[in-house]
């Protein structure tokens, strides 16, 4: 949110967003980019896009589409992490550096799915991350729900906050 009041303070931002309003397609698949790669861009900015824009007149709809999107992504990502283990480039670089750290992340990989889904780090790589370690699937899909926790309070912030 900050970030987002920099934007605008110092930008056109607004005249961006309402520019990109017109093509809500392009919108999602760009956020859709963005969680399974890495999460590059801050989900709140799509909130913040989604108040004046979407596929949905009210603003809670848009904002489920866009937190259902977030946690397939993740869900994508654990098994682009189970399958990366097996790839040549990546099979060294897990027994070079992730394989040591196997145990202590099936046994913390909770905990780590958690802070991701709930702060700004990396949902979609984390769970690359835990994915790859052999972390067990339906612990990670019931903690991963939490991702779904997120975009309700940020949501609520930002609709709050009238921005």
């Amino acid at each position: 949110m900050i970030a987002y009041i920099f934007l605008q303070k110092y930008t056109a931002f607004d005249v961006f967003i309402d520019h990109i309003g017109k093509w809500p397609v392009i919108v999602y698949t760009v956020f859709i980019l963005s969680e399974v790669i890495f999460g590059i861009i801050p989900p709140e900015l799509f909130m913040i896009w989604s108040t004046k824009s979407g596929a949905f007149e009210w603003y809670g709809l848009n904002v489920s589409l866009l937190a259902v999107i977030s946690y397939s992504a993740g869900v994508l990502g654990y098994f682009i992490g189970t399958h990366l283990q097996n790839v040549g480039i990546f099979r060294n670089i897990f027994k070079r550096y992730i394989k040591r750290y196997q145990n202590t992340l099936n046994r913390y990989g909770g905990f780590l799915i958690f802070v991701a889904a709930i702060t700004p780090l990396p949902f979609s790589a984390i769970c690359m991350l835990v994915g790859a370690t052999g972390y067990n699937f339906y612990k990670f899909l019931l903690i991963a729900t939490t991702r779904l926790l997120r975009f309700a309070a940020y949501s609520f912030v930002i609709y709050q906050a009238n921005i």
